[in-house]
């Protein structure tokens, strides 16, 4: 897997970049090969702030609000369900809101890093297809996260 990490906030330093680039790295490739996508996947990841997220999240969804994470995916599954084959490895592109994991990181109880390699695992899965508008798809999305937080030792506690 190839992912390709901007660091557009600027809040985190050099030493934790290296340290979360890794996280980041084994948690999205993780949710893809939990969930058969292609093992030479390319993902481009995005961590900004609240405003930048803020004007994504206005233009491609006409949402007036920041949030946590936004998925953008390069291109449609070749099938209607998750773990089907993809035309190619371009997956797409995650945008995290620094700002925003950490306040909920301090509201969930659980570190800065659990919380930003979350929001990747979700946003990966919605690349390949999971989403979360009905309540089975909710649950089975919910089960995948778990699964992949799970095989990295991030369960909640």
């Amino acid at each position: 897997m190839i992912l390709d990490i901007s660091w557009e906030e600027e809040s985190i330093l050099l030493e934790q970049q290296d340290v979360l680039s890794a996280l980041l790295n084994n948690a999205i490739n993780e949710a893809i090969h939990l969930s058969g996508g292609p093992d030479e996947a390319e993902v481009s990841l995005m961590l900004v702030n609240d405003q930048r997220i803020h004007t994504l999240n206005m233009e491609y969804r006409g949402v007036d609000r920041a949030t946590d994470v936004l998925s953008f995916a390069l291109q449609e599954e070749m099938d209607e369900e998750p773990d089907s084959e993809f035309e190619d490895d371009m997956l797409g592109d995650i945008v995290i809101s620094v700002e925003r994991a950490r306040e909920q990181a301090e509201e969930y109880g659980h570190s800065f890093e659990r919380e930003i390699v979350y929001l990747a695992v979700h946003g990966a899965l919605h690349l390949l297809g999971y989403n979360h508008e009905e309540e089975n798809d909710k649950q089975e999305m919910r089960s995948k996260e778990e699964e992949v937080m799970a095989k990295l030792g991030l369960e909640r506690v």
